[in-house]
């Protein structure tokens, strides 16, 4: 008698599939894994169904390891094919990556080399669904590419108004951001007054709309960042003149004005921050260059 050749499969974990069943048990349904061995059939427990099933169907499953290390199947399904984008929940954090919630039985794995920051457990990112190299889903945050793709050109948007949306990627010269009118922002980093991480949502105020419908921003108020602006000019006009000034808190208005340009009321601002960061102090006639 001719010994029946055993089929291959290539059915693995963190995987979806189309399997059709083949028997029922007090505990659901079995699979066919394709193996031409029934011991090898994948258990659909009756938890993991979503509608009725019958012998004989195809049905789509999502394919997990269960406790025991053995392949499992469940009607829960992600939400998101492969390819797309979403905002996605952290829901577990291993030592090798985090593990996000797409919608099916279990979270599919982020490994570190497609983090940006290092999210954690509760933080919701931008991330898109992909299949990693040994074929099984895989989520990343690198997701600048899809979101171009997905984007739109800002429109009736001028210098000031305000833009909400998530931060998806961090660069070392700023931030982007997605806006929910989906549009493309860019906060410099000399407009970010804190440290960010991707995913969360803020609101930030244009400074520019670029000829291709993009956008700059700042999320430091218009006061903030008149005081950055006066402190730098009176810091060089320190270090232009011997390193000193002989200016105080009442040295005459017009006097600030001429020099500096600016009101009185700006100056102690611009002072104020300098004192604050350790760039000048004071001395008996006015202010100086902090000795190192």
């Amino acid at each position: 008698m001719q010994k029946l050749k055993t089929m291959k499969t290539d059915l693995k974990p963190m995987t979806v599939t189309n399997l059709k069943i083949v028997r029922e048990s007090e505990f659901g349904v079995f699979l066919n894994a394709g193996t031409g061995n029934s011991n090898d059939d994948i258990l659909l427990h009756k938890t993991q169904q979503t509608s009725e099933v019958k012998v004989g169907e195809n049905v789509e499953v999502f394919l997990y390891l269960d406790p025991k290390k053995r392949l499992t199947a469940s009607m829960r399904v992600p939400k998101m094919k492969v390819g797309q984008i979403a905002r996605l929940k952290v829901i577990n954090k291993s030592a090798d990556g985090i593990f996000l919630d797409v919608g099916a039985e279990r979270g599919i794995f982020m490994p570190y080399a497609e983090m940006i920051g290092k999210p954690d457990v509760g933080d919701i990112v931008w991330a898109k669904l992909y299949i990693d190299k040994s074929g099984r889903l895989a989520t990343s945050m690198k997701v600048s590419d899809e979101i171009r793709r997905a984007s739109k050109p800002a429109e009736n948007i001028k210098r000031g108004d305000k833009v909400k949306g998530a931060i998806y990627n961090i660069i070392e010269a700023g931030a982007f951001l997605f806006s929910t009118e989906r549009n493309i922002v860019f906060i410099p980093q000399k407009h970010i007054p804190r440290k960010l991480k991707c995913g969360e949502i803020l609101e930030a105020r244009i400074t520019y709309v670029r000829e291709d419908g993009r956008l700059d921003a700042s999320l430091r108020e218009v006061k903030e960042l008149a005081i950055n602006e006066d402190a730098k000019k009176i810091l060089k006009f320190i270090k232009d003149n011997g390193g000193k000034i002989n200016f105080t808190d009442k040295t005459d208005p017009q006097k600030i004005q001429a020099v500096f340009n600016v009101s009185k009321a700006a100056f102690k601002r611009a002072i104020g921050h300098l004192l604050k960061t350790k760039q000048i102090e004071k001395f008996d006639n006015g202010f100086k260059i902090c000795s190192k």
